[in-house]
């Protein structure tokens, strides 16, 4: 291993200004607190928090850092006075709080994984953020079992891929529902059982009939709205429905005769506002169960789109696009 070089005075940021737009601005390098760990930036994701709080509807937590960014990978450069689990010249991914986009970026210690060996520093940027979410929802939450079916709305989306490839390596068999024909057949190439172009189906239909009248064990749903009544519909008794995000609005007018019936688990989450313990807990699990099958091949992250660093716009306005399958990652690299 080379030894790692010194980090500069100043780290290049992405900035944003009164009219939401980006650019790259520079400040003064910050230094570790007694749990962190500086990193100097490989690879950074990109993820939809992030336009949102880059248009003011997802303001970051007061403990946060104000810049966009919520994963990175690269090598350490420094750590705090109480990290006895990393070293100078480390290769971390690590989910931040905040400040993901930049070439010199800070993130507490137990929310770092090593970078897999057999990844690029790409792959490894765009890991975090999506495997804690879908362990936490999907496994944690969700409860989801070797033998048992999940349905994921979204399905070529960063988590929706993410969840595909990890519930297929745990022995689910996973529906997904898209809005292409294109997204769907590259769900069903990464691993999906069965894949519903939503503007042509009616994913509650499908689900009847492919799971012969019984339903779904888990539903992971980022869409809300009128969802929330289909999902109900077409859960299997003891079901569980884990919302992440209410992209169709967070009201719905919902018959809750079913949920009684069915003996069904409503339950959401939002990661970012979890405690450092438990993302420190989701951390160790991830290490534990699902850094294995990443080494050995059996799951790897799918990645629509690699940006230079100076192309956050366009990065950016591919997530707007919402064209993308997989994971949309900056590259810092050339830096």
């Amino acid at each position: 291993m080379t030894t790692p070089l010194s980090p500069p005075q100043q780290r290049r940021i992405v900035s944003v200004d009164a009219d939401h737009n980006l650019s790259i601005d520079s400040e003064p390098m910050p230094k570790p607190g007694d749990h962190d760990v500086l990193i100097n930036v490989l690879a950074a994701g990109i993820n939809r928090p992030d336009l949102m709080q880059r248009y003011g509807l997802y303001p970051p937590p007061a403990d946060a850092s104000p810049i966009l960014g919520l994963e990175v990978a690269g090598e350490i450069v420094a750590i705090g006075k109480q990290v006895s689990r990393w070293q100078v010249g480390d290769r971390v991914c690590a989910l931040t709080n905040g400040n993901g986009y930049c070439d010199y970026s800070l993130a507490p210690a137990d929310q770092c994984l090593p970078a897999p060996d057999n990844l690029s520093m790409e792959q490894a940027a765009a890991l975090p953020e999506v495997m804690f979410t879908v362990w936490h929802n999907v496994f944690q939450r969700g409860g989801l079992k070797t033998g048992e079916t999940i349905l994921v709305h979204g399905g070529s989306s960063g988590i929706g891929t993410a969840a595909i490839t990890l519930a297929k390596a745990m022995g689910a068999t996973v529906f997904i529902t898209a809005g292409s024909k294109e997204k769907c057949q590259e769900c069903l190439n990464i691993g999906a059982d069965l894949a519903i172009n939503y503007r042509e189906q009616d994913f509650v239909e499908q689900i009847k009939e492919h799971t012969h009248g019984r339903g779904v064990d888990v539903i992971l749903d980022m869409v809300g709205g009128d969802y929330i009544q289909r999902d109900i519909d077409c859960a299997a008794a003891d079901g569980r429905i884990v919302f992440i995000a209410f992209q169709q609005g967070f009201k719905a007018e919902v018959n809750f005769v079913k949920v009684l019936m069915k003996r069904l688990t409503l339950t959401a989450s939002t990661l970012r506002a979890q405690s450092p313990a438990q993302k420190a807990g989701i951390a160790r699990e991830l290490e534990e169960q699902v850094w294995p099958l990443i080494r050995a091949g059996k799951i790897s992250p799918i990645i629509d789109s690699v940006y230079p660093f100076e192309h956050i716009s366009k990065a950016h306005e591919r997530m707007e696009s919402s064209q993308h399958i997989g994971k949309i990652v900056l590259s810092l690299s050339h830096l």
